[in-house]
């Protein structure tokens, strides 16, 4: 069996891996005192990944922080379907307790339709609103 790693041995890897676990599954910093990052000084600028800027580009053009947010709510409920019909992307939404205005936006879908991608039902869902291609 090949492990992912050959930098440490495999008590290593399963300790190092302990380590963060509970950063992973709490998305965020719950390690001891001693052991978490201090904040900033009072006289010390704050840590930022833009320090001098605002990071922009994160909402596409033609859509609005809610549609991005809807749209990747809508992904997280439906997982790696494609391609799908509508009445299958709406028995893998229920599946997964998708909430009901999620499961009344893919309801009404027209029958029978197919969709490529999570591009393609959006454009569906939200009345033709989509980004153009990022890559």
């Amino acid at each position: 069996m090949q492990r992912g790693s050959d930098k440490h041995s495999a008590r290593m890897d399963d300790a190092l891996d302990a380590e963060v676990s509970g950063l992973v599954r709490a998305g965020r910093d719950n390690r001891e005192d001693w052991n978490s990052p201090e904040p900033s000084g009072e006289d010390q600028p704050d840590v930022d990944l833009a320090p001098n800027a605002t990071l922009a580009g994160g909402v596409p053009a033609g859509m609005t922080a809610e549609d991005l947010e809807r749209r990747s709510e809508l992904a997280g409920y439906l997982g790696r379907v494609w391609p799908a019909t509508a009445e299958q992307l709406v028995a893998v939404a229920a599946e997964n307790s998708a909430p009901d205005a999620i499961l009344g936006s893919l309801r009404a879908l027209p029958g029978g339709a197919s969709f490529e991608n999570l591009q393609q039902l959006w454009i569906a869902v939200a009345g033709g609103v989509a980004e153009s291609h990022r890559f």
